[in-house]
This record gives C-alpha cells, structure tokens and sequence, in this order.
C-alpha cells in the first residue's frame, strides 16, 4: 500500500519542477528525480516528505564485470557482495558529509540493482527548505542545476 500523497505536494512539485528543470518525474504524481552530475548519484524528493541521494550498481553490470560471459556461474548473494564492494569508493567519498547533515544510510538491494541511499524527511510544506536542501545537494554531490 502506498503512503498517501500530502496536499503540498502538488504545489512544491511545480516549484522544484521550475527551480530544478533536471527533475523529472518517475511517474505521474510520485517521486522527482535528478542526476547530480556524472559520477552516478541521483537525487530524490518523495512525495511524503523524503530526500534522497543515491548511488547504485545495476546487478547484470556487476555481473558481466565478473563473470567474463558466464554469469549463470554465480550466486545473487556473491554479486551483491561484490556490488557492495564497488559501491563503496564513490559512497565513502561523501558518507561523512551526509551523516554529519542529518541523512541516515542505508542499502537497498533488489534483483535489479544494489545502491547506497541517504535519506533524510522534509516538510513539504516549507518550500524554502526543500529548495535549500536540494541546491546543498547539487553542491555538494554533483553540479549546480
């Protein structure tokens, strides 16, 4: 069940929409997402009041980078574990500035992909906010949009 979209949302969505035209929408209503430079992050503002930024590997990357062509010779659980490994250099770069910020870190595997989220709750209600701490994001992470 999905959590139920707050009344904010559609009028922040349209100001982030201005403010930021590399987000884009996953699907009509729900999440806004943009890539914070060329390195992989992706920011994301969750219609309930979450930011994130993420870096993440997808499974048959990782898998075709090992297997040299025999990816049937492998277990999901060692391709996750080796997809951890690879996240990690570009995840410990930014870890400590996240953390000290207020985002908590957790990891997220599917059997899609591997990624390393920093999540932290908003109010969508203060436009202000959300607009500064998504332009922080840009900053830091990636590139001014």
């Amino acid at each position: 069940m999905t959590e139920p979209v707050p009344s904010a949302w559609p009028p922040l969505r349209t100001a982030l929409m201005q403010a930021f035209p590399k987000l884009y929408e996953l699907e009509p209503g729900g999440p806004l997402v943009m890539d914070l430079g060329s390195d992989g992050w992706i920011l994301e503002v969750r219609p309930q009041g979450t930011v994130l930024c993420q870096y993440g590997v997808a499974m048959d990357d990782v898998m075709a980078l090992m297997s040299e062509g025999t990816p049937e010779d492998l277990g999901t659980d060692e391709v996750a574990k080796q997809a951890k490994y690879f996240l990690q250099p570009a995840v410990s770069k930014y870890r400590a500035l996240l953390l000290e910020s207020g985002f908590s870190e957790e990891t997220e595997m599917t059997d899609e992909f591997v990624a390393v989220t920093f999540a932290r709750g908003v109010d969508v209600t203060d436009f202000a906010k959300v607009q500064g701490l998504l332009r922080w994001c840009c900053q830091q992470i990636g590139r001014m949009p």
